[in-house]
């Protein structure tokens, strides 16, 4: 191959970023990066289990027809389906992990938008040319190149040097409700709902099953997120929410705090070099 041949194939290759997490928030990175010349793949994980699947290509996973403000996604759950999508500019949505990933190639850009707010959080670096860490757990230059904030008021900061705000556990207000519209998971068991995101529910509506207790509506409203039918949850994780804001509720299309968040994403591509031994004693925000 000639030196001009060869310069011509490195222009056409389309950096290659991949995104831990299926929910809204990975969604409107994905959009972003897809928007912004990247071969994208998300990479699925069942903890914590998606509800707002309207806003995400969570669904892709049983190949239902997924697209997420225009963009649409395919399932792909081999190295050669991969390829081939990629090669079709598609976004991917996989069951495969991280490790599997790894070996199709150098990865450009690790997103971990799993939002795994009180689990161990992994050391990203060197896992890609540019690690970026989204939410609790994460600390700039500790076990990512870089964090954003995703905390209500504050989401969008990044963060080069330290860590990210802790969880909590305060949701931030939709219409009148907060925390409240949502509905978690009792015990652990098998999920099940016949009910579609968009539907119009009152108090005391039942949604679904859990463990054969009956899960109602907590007040009138239109259904927001909920769980996928057949999914095995743990006890304690958000089975649905409800949006009391009537019609002025929003399900589909990309949620405006993630879309801050996906934003940020791409401004931290500029911190190329952000990978440095020179950590301060408090966190630098770069705004």
């Amino acid at each position: 191959m000639s030196d001009l041949q060869q310069q011509g194939r490195t222009r056409v290759r389309r950096a290659f970023a991949t995104i831990l997490g299926t929910n809204e928030i990975a969604s409107a990175v994905a959009v972003e990066l897809h928007r912004g010349g990247y071969s994208v793949v998300l990479s699925h994980d069942p903890m914590p289990p998606v509800i707002r699947r309207k806003m995400a290509f969570h669904d892709a996973l049983y190949e239902d027809d997924v697209s997420v403000d225009g963009v649409k996604a395919a399932r792909a759950d081999t190295g050669v389906k991969i390829r081939e999508g990629l090669s079709r500019n598609e976004v991917l949505v996989t069951s495969l992990g991280l490790l599997d990933l790894i070996v199709l190639g150098t990865i450009d850009l690790l997103v971990d938008a799993r939002m795994n707010k009180y689990q161990v959080t992994p050391d990203l670096r060197r896992l890609a040319q540019l690690t970026i860490g989204l939410g609790p757990g994460f600390s700039g230059g500790a076990n990512c190149d870089l964090a954003i904030e995703t905390r209500p008021g504050k989401e969008g900061q990044i963060i080069q040097h330290g860590p990210t705000d802790a969880p909590d556990g305060i949701a931030r207000p939709l219409g009148t409700a907060a925390s409240d519209r949502f509905v978690r998971s009792a015990v652990a068991g098998r999920w099940h709902s016949a009910i579609e995101i968009g539907a119009r529910v009152f108090k005391d509506f039942h949604i679904g099953y859990l463990g054969g207790e009956s899960v109602r509506a907590p007040f009138d409203g239109i259904v927001r997120g909920v769980v996928r039918d057949g999914t095995e949850v743990p006890a304690g994780v958000k089975l649905l929410e409800i949006d009391p804001r009537g019609r002025g509720a929003e399900w589909t299309g990309l949620d405006a705090r993630a879309l801050v968040i996906a934003k940020a994403v791409s401004r931290a591509l500029s911190f190329r070099s952000a990978r440095t031994t020179d950590v301060p004693s408090h966190p630098y925000l770069v705004k």
